[in-house]
């Protein structure tokens, strides 16, 4: 998309204009921050997560004296209101909230009213390691530039999940999905929205069938929705009679399709994590004959992030967690399919031979495609469609 090349050149361009800090003052942050504990919100819905959270506590009071506390929520618009509304009530400091997990349109939402601490990612001094020119999501947000007021900490890419020995040859575009879906009633389905994974699929869908979907980078207007969002609701209305339960019911988030999919109740599940897959596979989860792809004309690809709101009471113990994520240790660890899978933000060039090694050698998993097998990583579309479109969704299909 032209637009978001655009996007992505100004925001490289306004990110390497922030000046940058010494190591001393790097090193006062670390002081500052021993003793205080850091109130992290962020999304529970999964135990892999949970215990990658919980050993990134258990890292950062050992190293640092820092105390991490996992604040599980369902979801995180939930804790960025809360944030607005200790503002709206004067609460300038001493937040209940030390760093989130957010991008899209919660992160365009805390930067539009003000919610955020930052910039700071320039202040981490692992940010350097950060392919920000060969992952440029890790700077543009749903083409909202982040501009170091988030930091990332994990990649995203939809990938389709499959028993290659059931499904040898699965559906790889949308219109074929839903030639899928007429021929064998009853076996698709996707979470329902807003879980994000539910939205995803939508947007991913909009992509396939919209004329333009350049359109998509740019904010939506009352005049583009209609238009460019006719051709998703005229194929949902076509598909929805030929899903799970015959559209009248969906799971509520993507754990809960992908157990459908264990229990062969239907033949294709998703994930925004490539690794997700291999990682249930040693789990006993899903069969060791899951597979894995992605659609003929790619797909939707993102960061996700973590931020400190405006009023945190300990802003350097978040941003001491913050540059942990960033290391490499904890990035391989959080590659690695034996706890989570997700796919890495930093750019392995830039790491010592010995850290390089550490990447190479950990298991990419049966079901892992490999980088070059995922095809081309389309842009997510400004943050603003995303709410749109769940918005018309529950109007025209919620019961």
């Amino acid at each position: 998309m032209r637009p978001y090349a655009a996007i992505v050149i100004a925001a490289i361009a306004a990110f390497t204009a922030i000046p940058g800090h010494s190591a001393t003052d790097w090193q006062d942050i670390e002081n500052r921050a021993k003793g205080q504990t850091v109130y992290w919100n962020a999304w529970a819905g999964d135990e892999r997560i949970n215990a990658y959270i919980e050993w990134v506590g258990e890292e950062a009071h050992s190293r640092f004296g820092v105390t991490v506390r996992h604040v599980k929520v369902a979801d995180i618009a939930e804790t960025v209101s809360r944030i607005l509304a200790e503002k709206s009530a004067g609460r300038e400091q001493d937040g209940t909230t030390d760093l989130l997990w957010i991008n899209g349109e919660n992160f365009a939402r805390m930067k539009e009213q003000a919610l955020l601490y930052g910039p700071f990612t320039p202040m981490l001094p692992n940010f350097a390691l950060v392919d920000i020119r060969g992952k440029p999501t890790t700077l543009v947000d749903f083409t909202v530039p982040t501009d170091g007021m988030e930091s990332p900490w994990g990649m995203a890419q939809i990938v389709f999940i499959h028993d290659a020995t059931t499904l040898p040859d699965p559906p790889r575009s949308i219109s074929a999905l839903l030639d899928y879906a007429k021929h064998n009633p009853g076996r698709l389905t996707y979470p329902q929205p807003p879980a994000f994974t539910g939205t995803t699929f939508l947007k991913q869908g909009l992509i396939g069938v919209t004329p333009d979907p350049s359109i998509l980078a740019k904010p939506v207007t009352e005049g583009n929705f209609a238009a460019a969002t006719a051709p998703l609701w005229a194929w949902l209305d076509e598909i929805h009679p030929h899903l799970w339960r015959s559209g009248n019911l969906f799971p509520r988030n993507e754990p809960a399709m992908t157990q459908l999919l264990a229990d062969s109740e239907i033949d294709i599940s998703f994930s925004f994590n490539p690794g997700s897959a291999s990682s249930l596979i040693r789990q006993g989860i899903l069969p060791d004959t899951v597979r894995t792809y992605v659609l003929d004309g790619g797909t939707i690809a993102n960061t996700h992030f973590v931020a400190i709101p405006f009023n945190a009471k300990a802003k350097e113990g978040a941003m001491v967690v913050a540059n942990f994520l960033l290391s490499p240790e904890a990035q391989a660890r959080k590659l690695d399919p034996t706890y989570w899978g997700d796919m890495t933000v930093l750019n392995l060039d830039a790491l010592t031979p010995a850290q390089r090694e550490v990447f190479a050698k950990l298991p990419r998993g049966e079901a892992t495609l490999p980088p070059d097998a995922l095809g081309t990583p389309l842009p997510e579309p400004h943050p603003s469609w995303m709410t749109r479109i769940e918005e018309e969704w529950r109007r025209r299909y919620e019961r």
